[in-house]
């Protein structure tokens, strides 16, 4: 008895000791290929000043050219309304790098190269959707930092942090969905219209520009309203403006990780059936 009893111990500590190494395994090879993916930002720097340009543009533009027409019932100015949309549709636009990189991968056979290697196939995707998401954190900070020079202030910085953290795991979420698209169009020309055509809808159909009281369609003010986009862009604004509301915080996160296991799982299961090929 006594030494079934070692011999089980032994046999647990070793399935832990082996989960343990291939967790650190994971993490490795999840780096590399991130850092990998980083690396074409030091060589191409100018993707990620054109990438930080653009949501810049579109701040004030918004803020001086439409500012003054648009009207709305939130009791602030147009920039504290504006400037949490923008960044939420910056985080939206952003992933569909996501889409592109891995088509590309896919269409000079990089994918393939990586499977001959002794990795771990899950590092592929988990290091693609992290580099991602740094990069679009960075233009989170850059775009920050544009609307405090034209007169944007956080009411509180601690709920304003939160609401910019929260803005970075909607981002990571959604670099899975254009994963998922990712694999399913491997040429690269057509990724690129792919990973944008179906973050329109659900960047101009939500409240990130304008309330959704204003829409006239009461379908499109049902789906606007209830929509992640607009989940997820109202609780950032009510952060970043100096109000926590605990109900809005609980159903980003279950949008947020909804997502995530609901399109995770299906970016690998696309992922081991196009590897395969």
């Amino acid at each position: 008895m006594t030494q079934q009893t070692a011999s089980a111990a032994i046999g647990t500590s070793a399935s832990q000791s082996s989960a343990l190494q291939r967790f650190v395994w994971n993490f490795t090879d999840t780096f590399v290929v991130m850092r990998r993916n980083l690396y074409a930002y030091q060589r191409q720097p100018e993707l990620l000043v054109f990438a930080t340009i653009q949501p810049v543009i579109f701040l004030l533009l918004f803020t001086y050219v439409f500012g003054g027409a648009i009207r709305f019932t939130t009791g602030g100015d147009y920039l504290s309304f504006l400037l949490p949309g923008i960044i939420i549709q910056t985080i939206l636009f952003a992933s569909a790098n996501t889409t592109v990189g891995l088509a590309v991968d896919l269409s000079k056979g990089i994918i393939d190269r990586f499977r001959s290697l002794p990795m771990s196939r899950a590092a592929v995707l988990a290091g693609r959707t992290s580099a991602d998401t740094l990069r679009g954190a960075f233009t989170v900070l850059i775009m920050v930092v544009a609307g405090m020079v034209i007169g944007f202030r956080f009411e509180d910085w601690g709920s304003g942090l939160l609401g910019l953290l929260l803005a970075v795991a909607f981002g990571y979420a959604v670099t899975w969905v254009s994963a998922t698209i990712g694999l399913f169009v491997k040429d690269p020309e057509a990724a690129q219209v792919a990973g944008f055509i179906w973050l329109f809808p659900l960047t101009f159909a939500s409240s990130i520009f304008v309330p959704t009281a204003t829409m006239t369609e009461e379908w499109l003010r049902t789906f606007a309203e209830n929509q992640p986009v607009s989940v997820v862009a109202n609780t950032v604004r009510d952060l970043m403006t100096g109000t926590v509301n605990p109900d809005e915080i609980v159903i980003s996160l279950l949008w947020i990780a909804g997502i995530v296991a609901v399109f995770l799982p299906m970016a690998v299961w696309r992922y081991a059936r196009v590897a395969s090929r």
